[in-house]
């Protein structure tokens, strides 16, 4: 049985990433849906391997060497990238240059076919940028590595997905960027992509900007200048099922229990308060866009509880079995 070979990156090695990789992989069940290639520094994996007290096997593969054909072992694509060890809980430019170039590693390792799909650990936005590279996150570094101009981030969450306006910017800067010709492009790109995911057609919903939509006018005047002539766009001259703007204090959970099959969503927070609330620990980030199958898990570093063992790790494991669904099914 074809099983799709998933890259996981290990994020930065002070946060909680490797703890968590592993933690998912020692679940046998991941054994069934993938072969899992965990792209990182083998010594570092393996000390935590130790600590954690797994006695699962772990297969070492140096960078350029042929990745074996091993259904029922976890290997570890060794780049060897850190020559220190790593005080957990620390930022540093040694941690952060690696976890880049974990990333930099999968995506070429997919261009080569040998891996089908990436998923991600966490990495610090700081630790990257001592480390060299200039990237907000995630989302933007794997965009500028496959040369991809249209991506948007979004959460799935069982049946709740929501794809974000904006992302990593302050609230003021977001309410800014809330404009019909930007709406109009999304709500575009998300029923394009949603439904090439989903195999159908998708029902698409937008959240209004302000409390209840803005009551027609009495709380704001987005709805009316930029979200709603949006919408009609959308629907009279794209033929795209869209509706709103509906109140953002209801529309996720609607979505939620199926009503739709992606939430548009104004800012980061309204859309991630929603999926954390909802589904924490059992949501994945999904880069929308991507000639690649990118996941990751709905959560940062957590630097407070590094190498303590107390780590969850249920997004990454929910990630992981995301990845590889999708690639089976892209």
């Amino acid at each position: 049985m074809f099983l799709p070979r998933i890259g996981i990156t290990m994020g930065d090695a002070a946060g909680i990433g490797p703890e968590i990789v592993l933690k998912s992989l020692a679940d046998k069940n991941i054994l069934k849906v993938c072969q899992p290639i965990i792209i990182g520094d083998s010594a570092n994996l393996r000390r935590t391997h130790r600590n954690l007290g797994f006695d699962f096997e772990l297969i070492t593969v140096k960078k350029d060497e042929e990745i074996p054909l091993n259904k029922e072992k976890v290997i570890i694509y060794d780049l060897e990238n850190i020559a220190e060890e790593i005080r957990s809980g620390e930022e540093s430019a040694v941690s952060g240059k690696a976890s880049a170039e974990y990333i930099e590693e999968a995506v070429r390792l997919w261009k080569e076919k040998k891996i089908d799909a990436i998923a991600t650990a966490p990495i610090s936005k700081m630790a990257i940028h001592l480390g060299g590279y200039d990237y907000p996150g995630h989302t933007e570094f794997l965009a500028f590595l496959t040369g991809t101009k249209e991506f948007a981030m979004s959460f799935f969450a069982e049946r709740l997905r929501v794809v974000l306006l904006s992302t990593h910017v302050s609230l003021r800067a977001a309410i800014e960027l809330v404009k019909k010709e930007k709406l109009v492009e999304l709500i575009k790109f998300s029923h394009q992509e949603i439904s090439r995911l989903l195999k159908r057609n998708a029902r698409i919903a937008v959240a209004g900007l302000n409390p209840h939509a803005s009551e027609g006018g009495m709380f704001g005047s987005e709805e009316e200048a930029e979200i709603l002539p949006a919408i009609k766009e959308c629907r009279e001259k794209l033929g795209i099922d869209v509706t709103g703007a509906y109140s953002p204090d209801t529309i996720f959970l609607r979505a939620f229990k199926g009503e739709f099959d992606a939430v548009v969503s104004c800012y980061h927070d309204q859309a991630t308060i929603a999926v954390k609330c909802l589904s924490f620990g059992a949501s994945v980030n999904v880069t929308l866009g991507l000639p690649l199958v990118r996941t990751s898990v709905d959560h940062g570093t957590a630097f407070d509880i590094a190498g303590k063992n107390l780590a969850e790790s249920s997004s990454m494991t929910a990630a992981i079995k995301l990845a590889a669904e999708l690639s089976v099914s892209s």
